[in-house]
């Protein structure tokens, strides 16, 4: 279940960077693998919200198949918050994510996040050259988390 809401940004010409992120997300959300994968390009980064790294399709196709294998992963809700062109060919997303723990209703707010992609149209695809995960902990300020989580709550 991933629930993305629009942005205004998408409406200027940007719908084919929020259609990758969702393709991101949706390929999470089936613990897809290879899919999540083949949506970089061939030397994309991702960042997980551990801070962990990986390098390129094939290490990120590896890494998460043996976290699908060995995990039921949560499922994202996510909230694109704006999406800029930097060049004609290089596009910066800024995105909110909750997740929904397996067998839950609701999003765990702990895991709330902040998500930066950095997409680039080579040969006019889009593709992901960066994915960072950030962590919403918004130390010493709790109202910041309970309104991040209560605006994810709402996309529910």
């Amino acid at each position: 279940m991933t629930s993305s809401q629009p942005h205004a940004s998408e409406a200027s010409g940007n719908a084919p960077i929020a259609a990758l992120y969702r393709q991101l997300l949706d390929s999470w959300n089936r613990r897809d693998a290879s899919a999540f994968a083949a949506l970089f390009d061939e030397e994309g980064q991702s960042i997980g919200f551990d801070g962990s790294p990986m390098s390129g399709r094939d290490e990120i196709a590896t890494t998460l198949g043996q976290i699908f294998a060995d995990h039921v992963t949560a499922t994202y809700v996510s909230k694109i918050r704006g999406i800029r062109l930097l060049a004609s060919d290089v596009a910066l997303l800024r995105a909110v994510v909750g997740m929904i723990p397996p067998g839950q209703a609701d999003i765990n707010p702990a895991v709330n996040a902040m998500q930066t992609m950095v997409a680039v149209n080579r040969g006019g695809e889009w593709r992901i050259a960066l994915l960072q995960n950030t962590p919403a902990q918004f130390h010493g300020r709790p109202e910041m988390s309970d309104a991040l989580t209560r605006e994810l709550r709402e996309l529910l």
